[in-house]
């Protein structure tokens, strides 16, 4: 099987749990305090991988320098692009209760929300490409990861959807469209980085990584905190040390 095409498989995988996240959503009636510990664990999963599988792999393939200077570059593009996003509706795209605005009440937020979910998606996506360079198997840890926090994503987000009153039709087209963009864009980071210099590759992951973080401590953390509260911290690192011994295996 060509690599990119392996590489474009590991994507939809990783984004179809977004898919399956608001599948749960759209037929079960979830308590927004479950939404929010998983939402916890998923973040704190994502931390654990982008620490130890990105920004170390990074550093020891790249050099401090080059790390540094993407993940600081991969946080200031996202939140530059979430702040545009925000203006114009996307700003609680994640969030499970009455905090996304309908169309009527914000016209155009339906398609801010989508490119917002578009942003959060791909960084991760790009990652899973990636991880397959070398002629090694895709990265477990990484894979794992995204897998584990798209689900509480995509049920924290369409939750919100359907109370703001969007219709199947669309919540469904949102996350199946990011679903294959997922897949593109772990086949295109396979495919565009296959040859580039070692420094290049732990840029753009360390890119990847910044964007990542920027993206947990804006959408999914503040979720989580506003309904599980206090027991956030805990879940939090539940989910850290379920990524970190999963990369030790």
């Amino acid at each position: 099987m060509p690599g990119w095409l392996e590489a474009g498989l590991w994507g939809l995988l990783g984004g179809g749990a977004l898919v399956l996240g608001a599948a749960v959503a759209w037929f079960v009636r979830v308590p927004q305090r479950l939404i929010a510990a998983i939402m916890a664990f998923g973040a704190g999963v994502l931390i654990s991988a982008l620490s130890f599988e990105l920004m170390q792999d990074a550093a020891e393939t790249g050099g401090l320098g080059p790390t540094a200077l993407g993940f600081l570059g991969g946080a200031v593009a996202y939140v530059l692009a979430n702040v545009a996003l925000a203006r114009r509706g996307a700003r609680h795209r994640k969030r499970s209760g009455d905090q996304q605005p309908s169309e009527g009440e914000q016209g155009g937020s339906g398609a801010a929300i989508a490119v917002g979910a578009l942003l959060d998606g791909v960084p991760e996506s790009v990652v899973l490409g990636t991880s397959l360079l070398g002629g090694g198997g895709v990265g477990v840890a990484v894979l794992a990861a995204v897998f584990i926090s798209n689900v509480p994503e995509g049920l924290s987000s369409a939750a919100g959807m359907k109370r703001a009153g969007r219709s199947a039709a669309y919540v469904f087209g949102v996350w199946g469209g990011i679903a294959l963009a997922s897949a593109a864009a772990a086949a295109v980071g396979y495919a565009a980085l296959a040859d580039v210099p070692p420094s290049v590759l732990a840029a753009i992951t360390a890119v990847a990584a910044g964007a990542i973080l920027a993206m947990l401590a804006d959408t999914m953390i503040p979720e989580a905190f506003e309904r599980a509260q206090l027991s956030t911290g805990l879940i939090t690192a539940l989910g850290f040390l379920t990524a970190f011994a999963l990369d030790q295996v």
